[in-house]
């Protein structure tokens, strides 16, 4: 596929992240690109599942019914009282009211896949084998196997990874803490009789994970990060790590896939500088414990996604953009700190283990458990919105609305006022939005953004208005 001289959106990577941000942009008839570096999408091993947040926003565009049914043994156990996440390698987490989704259960390949398609779809083009170069402003330069192209558009955003180039190239700050640990995920072939036990074990010189599918494994070592993190894991490596931390004699017949990484823990000091934007791990980077990365990318990709095409249209009121950064910003760094927290609690001393012990007693309690189920999940920091309503600032909880549900009705594009006066008053004072905000009678008054999240409610109608134009500009 042939290059355009200009874009209005120019998506960096072609990871999860930018996939579904560009399906974001599209939803509104933003004309965007996605550029990737890689000629074939990554088979590499990261996340396992899609966290529930995550999941409710999936929901509203419809894509739950593309991924795998979660298997029922994992829906029984939310009945149970079993754990049903860790905090450091303790499986001890029970959840919280507010997570009301399960999961999705997919390993990242397949959540690309799916999400590729998605957008293609709705028409995306994603372009691989071709790599930034250059980046002033919004020209952007392109180097593929037919040269070099340089390429304009109005915005660009680095959904690139870690080692971001458009990061390093805009100058974004990346500030936070070095690697000190390395770690090591792979798919492998152990040779019977098996001696690892399956879940986290901790012992004298790091952590080991076996499972839960009978070929993953996980090594933490707190010897420093790796010498060379860019030279391909094999079979010699990945066993030898097993060996040192299990204590066992365990053989490694073969080495399927994967790969190594580390605690460096950093976030950007802006997600935006000018026309240029970072979102998932370009604009946040972390240990992967608890799948909290892909989670925060989604989120920051519905955040951002509707407030850019509200701006390439020309309606957003001043300073829409930049609340992208101010929503976002603060619950990556709350993921930041529980990351570093984690690793705190996994080394390998005697002070450590007396801390493991305390902590393990805390989350014996319920509302110690749910609060570090939030933290791990994303929904203990509600965004900065004013007003009474309980879920003001959260994401709205799925609920019937008619013969709907509100997230069916989400996959409109736009705003949505649910309107419970009986003449209608919400949906007249609405009228001025219309084309941004979609009116419909429901069983309260509640407006919804175009991210799920509540920006309104209430019985009486005082507020409504500056809510519709603080979200949805002048009428």
């Amino acid at each position: 596929m042939e290059l355009k001289n200009s874009y209005d959106v120019m998506v960096v990577g072609a990871g999860p992240v930018g996939l579904f941000l560009a399906a974001e942009l599209r939803r509104y008839g933003v004309d965007v690109v996605v550029l990737e570096r890689l000629s074939e999408p990554s088979q590499q091993i990261k996340a396992g599942s899609v966290g529930p947040s995550s999941a409710e926003v999936f929901d509203q565009r419809g894509l739950l019914e593309r991924f795998p049914a979660p298997d029922p043994g994992v829906l029984a156990a939310l009945g149970t009282g079993r754990p049903l996440g860790h905090f450091a390698g303790l499986w001890l987490l029970r959840g919280a009211p507010e997570l009301r989704t399960m999961p999705i259960f997919a390993p990242q390949p397949q959540v690309e896949a799916v999400l590729e398609a998605y957008a293609r779809e709705l028409g995306v083009p994603v372009v691989r084998g071709c790599e930034v170069t250059g980046l002033d402003g919004e020209r952007v330069e392109v180097a593929h196997a037919g040269g070099t192209t340089t390429v304009t558009g109005r915005f660009v955003v680095g959904c690139d990874g870690g080692r971001s180039t458009v990061r390093r190239l805009a100058g974004f700050g990346f500030e936070g803490t070095q690697a000190t640990i390395t770690g090591r995920q792979a798919l492998v072939d152990i040779a019977g009789p098996n001696p690892l036990e399956k879940g986290w074990h901790r012992t004298g010189t790091g952590m080991v994970v076996y499972g839960p599918g009978p070929q993953r494994v996980l090594t933490v070592e707190f010897d420093g990060p790796p010498t060379d993190r860019d030279r391909p894991l094999d079979r010699a490596e990945i066993e030898a790590s097993l060996r040192r931390v299990s204590g066992t004699d365990v053989v490694v017949n073969a080495l399927i896939a994967g790969t190594r990484w580390t605690d460096n823990t950093r976030q950007a000091t802006r997600y935006r500088e000018g026309s240029v934007l970072l979102a998932g791990d370009a604009a946040h980077v972390h240990p992967p414990f608890g799948g909290q990365g892909l989670n925060l990318g989604f989120q920051d990709a519905a955040n951002l996604g509707w407030k850019l095409a509200a701006t390439i249209a020309g309606w957003a009121p001043e300073g829409l953009l930049d609340t992208y950064h101010e929503e976002r910003a603060p619950v990556a760094a709350t993921a930041l700190a529980n990351t570093r927290a984690q690793i705190a609690l996994m080394r390998p001393d005697p002070q450590t283990s007396a801390l493991r012990e305390l902590f393990t007693e805390l989350l014996a309690y319920d509302e110690p458990n749910a609060h570090v189920s939030r933290l791990m999940t994303g929904v203990d920091r509600p965004y900065p919105i004013p007003g009474e309503h309980p879920e003001a600032g959260r994401v709205a909880a799925d609920r019937p609305v008619g013969a709907a549900r509100l997230y069916e009705l989400l996959r409109t594009p736009g705003g949505l006022l649910l309107d419970a006066t009986p003449d209608g008053a919400a949906t007249r004072l609405a009228a001025g939005w219309a084309g941004r905000v979609t009116a419909v009678p429901g069983p309260e008054n509640l407006l919804v953004r175009p991210d799920g999240v509540v920006a309104w409610g209430g019985p009486a109608l005082d507020g409504l208005d500056k809510a519709l134009e603080t979200w949805f500009g002048r009428p």
